[in-house]
């Protein structure tokens, strides 16, 4: 029956399963898989190995004794806490048991919490766990989500069957306590396979190849993006890109990298996702960051030509940039490509669009780094780098179709391309693209306008929002993620009072592709960035003169291929990439920023974190900003400087105020310089370059 049962289904939902060979049943085994749709069951029974006993409801069993009386089964009353001896009895005498620790179906299409009775189980049995993901009945007609995909009769399904674990806990802590650890760690483990379930089963290395997938599964006709220019569908984003690659095709024959100079915008994305086809390295310019530095940064990928905007060089009024760049490099228009994209090139895309002709090849893209603290370099991402990193967040990140997303920070800001652009792009829901985080008053009022659900910014734009929305603005929001700088605490405190939405604040680097933790709602911790990702391995290495916390070092698949270094080329990336960060994980696996490494000052030989200088200055002055840097000083190695925008700042207030609250008198900068405002980079992060610079020429 179960090979008949098989067939059947395996012809229907052209089944691929994977990893089941590791499921060796051997002493006390507990299946736990995720619960997506009310076929699982069946497809477990068909495809485990040997035979299992399924863990049903009683609820459920009365509704289809049927069936059961061909299963091996044990009926249980989720009400009743007995009904969990029944399970361990049955666990420890060595039959492999099927348990959906989620105990009911998904709400979302992802998994949602586990209840404490796995923990139990697992406690009691000493069971071997073997986890199993079941993916694509989310888009079956027997899910309880049909109101949020795009259901079919026939989906294609996975079954991804992780390596077994045994998983331990401290004896000594309270029981109730010990269930609770061992319940988040099945959880934990779930979301490790629910990634490596996505990871492995990734087809292409492009990113247009991932949108030809969305487009099947999510629906052509559906809306991608949004601008305050109009609409796009998928459909018409795909033969857009089609269209153009079509044009630029001749022009770039001889060119891998590609300079790409444009705001948030719908047309952004088409000429991305042109290039992407061609299989071209988009090389995305920081229009916020001067002639100079855009010069540079096109010598360093070797960029021979820059696709650019005539409107944008008006409206942003980027004349002397365009000029400046049009010295290195030849720049195309798309508004001139467009006018000479004709009939036969619309067939040949509608053409390309019928076969889903698939880009010519893997992918890249090169991001700058912003600069706050050294020269910028070229950051080389496999688009495999950036495909693992939105893997991981689908893996703890519960979005649907019907979710849209406001995202107005710069595609040059590698959060604004990875988790504002990409992840709804190619995660199957809706983005609104807007040109400038800077509009504090109409970015609210678009979010309310549009019923925006999810909004992605760094703290200082949060913040901005926060001060000018009205209380109703962000009625629809379920998701506020924050990443490119520290969280403060009066930004997380304001929009919790004040909208009630928790800010779930994230860490990363553009060389991760770039989110590395994120809090969530199944993982959460005020004042820390969530737990790191499923399939990052990390380090802590000891350094001198820091007590608490370590500099963080990392491996996964999101990391970057390299650097493109002036002068000297590609540079590989090491084995691990040490992020310049001092960090503590708790036992939990909470992660909490200390500084960045350099962002310290060695003072007399005792390490000062400039940080820590500023959240004092702010505890002393208030919420204005203020910044501090390092500089030499021939006495004691290093000084401190603190520039600030209150206007009553002293040296003598501060004084007072750190031998009242007995902090150390090292963190006293050794001078404070009162600004009308401190320079920002393009991402809104302080831009310390500057800072250092004109403390340089104030010291000549």
């Amino acid at each position: 029956m179960k090979k008949l049962l098989r067939l059947l289904l395996g012809c229907l939902f052209k089944v691929r399963a994977r990893g089941l060979a590791q499921l060796q049943f051997s002493g006390p085994s507990l299946i736990l898989p995720n619960h997506v749709s009310f076929l699982d069951a069946v497809l477990l029974y068909a495809w485990l190995p040997g035979n299992v006993c399924f863990v049903v409801n009683t609820a459920i069993a009365g509704k289809i004794s049927f069936l059961l009386r061909f299963v091996e089964h044990i009926t249980v009353d989720p009400l009743n806490p007995y009904s969990l001896k029944k399970i361990i009895n049955m666990v420890k005498n060595g039959q492999p048991v099927v348990f959906f620790p989620e105990g009911r179906l998904t709400m979302t299409g992802g998994l949602m919490k586990v209840y404490n009775g796995a923990g139990m189980i697992v406690l009691r049995s000493n069971a071997a766990i073997y986890p199993v993901i079941l993916r694509g009945t989310e888009f079956s007609k027997v899910t309880r989500i049909t109101d949020k995909m795009q259901t079919r009769w026939f989906p294609q399904v996975d079954i991804f069957a992780g390596p077994p674990v045994e998983l331990a806990v401290d004896p000594s802590i309270p029981m109730r306590r010990q269930k609770k650890v061992l319940s988040d760690k099945i959880l934990a483990l779930l979301q490790e396979n629910a990634f490596q379930a996505r990871h492995q089963a990734e087809k292409s290395g492009n990113l247009f190849d991932r949108l030809l997938e969305v487009n099947k599964l999510y629906g052509a006709g559906a809306i991608a993006a949004e601008d305050i220019g109009g609409k796009i569908s998928r459909r018409q984003l795909i033969m857009g890109s089609y269209a153009l690659a079509g044009k630029l095709r001749a022009e770039l024959a001889e060119e891998d990298c590609v300079g790409v100079l444009l705001p948030n915008s719908i047309g952004h994305i088409v000429a991305l996702f042109s290039l992407f086809y061609l299989a071209k390295t988009p090389a995305i310019l920081n229009f916020s960051a001067g002639a100079a530095n855009n010069v540079n940064c096109s010598q360093t990928a070797n960029v021979k030509t820059i696709l650019t905007s005539r409107q944008f060089i008006e409206k942003g009024n980027f004349h002397d940039l365009a000029a400046a760049l049009g010295q290195v490099a030849r720049l195309i228009y798309l508004e001139d490509v467009k006018e000479q994209i004709g009939f036969t090139d619309k067939i040949s895309a509608f053409g390309n669009y019928l076969s889903c002709a698939k880009a010519k090849g893997e992918g890249r893209l090169i991001l700058f780094t912003s600069g706050s603290e050294s020269k910028p370099k070229g950051v080389v991402l496999k688009h495999a780098n950036i495909l693992a990193n939105l893997n991981q967040i689908a893996s703890i990140i519960d979005y649907t179709p019907r979710d849209k997303m406001l995202n107005a920070l710069p595609m040059f800001h590698s959060l604004g391309l990875t988790g504002g652009t990409f992840l709804p792009l190619l995660g199957g829901f809706q983005l609104f693209l807007y040109p400038t985080p800077l509009h504090y008053k109409i970015i609210p009022e678009i979010i309310y306008d549009r019923n925006v659900t999810v909004v992605i910014g760094t703290p200082t734009f949060l913040a901005g929002y926060g001060k000018y929305a009205h209380p109703y603005d962000f009625y629809s929001i379920r998701y506020v993620l924050a990443g490119g700088e520290k969280l403060k605490d009066e930004v997380r405190i304001l929009w919790q009072e004040k909208f009630g939405l928790r800010i779930f604040e994230g860490y990363g680097a553009t060389e991760t592709a770039p989110v590395l933790s994120i809090g969530t709602p199944l993982f959460y911790k005020t004042g820390t960035t969530g737990r790191m990702f499923p399939g990052i391995k990390w380090r802590l290495e000891e350094v001198p003169g820091i007590e608490n916390g370590g500099n963080l070092l990392v491996q996964g698949p999101n990391v970057m291929e390299g650097y493109m270094l002036a002068d000297k080329g590609f540079s590989p990336a090491a084995d691990w990439y040490d992020c310049g960060d001092i960090v503590t994980i708790d036992e939990e696996g909470f992660v909490s920023i200390k500084s960045r490494l350099k962002r310290f000052a060695k003072i007399s030989g005792e390490m000062v974190s400039l940080d820590a200088v500023e959240k004092t200055a702010e505890k002393c002055f208030g919420t204005e900003q203020n910044a501090a840097i390092n500089m030499p000083d021939a006495k004691k190695g290093e000084k401190i400087l603190l520039y600030t925008t209150n206007k009553t700042a002293s040296k003598q207030a501060l004084r007072e105020f750190l031998s009242k609250s007995g902090e150390s008198m090292l963190s006293m900068p050794a001078d404070i310089v009162i600004v009308e405002k401190l320079p920002l980079l393009g991402s809104g992060k302080t831009d310390y370059v500057t800072l250092k610079t004109l403390a340089q020429k104030d010291a000549e």
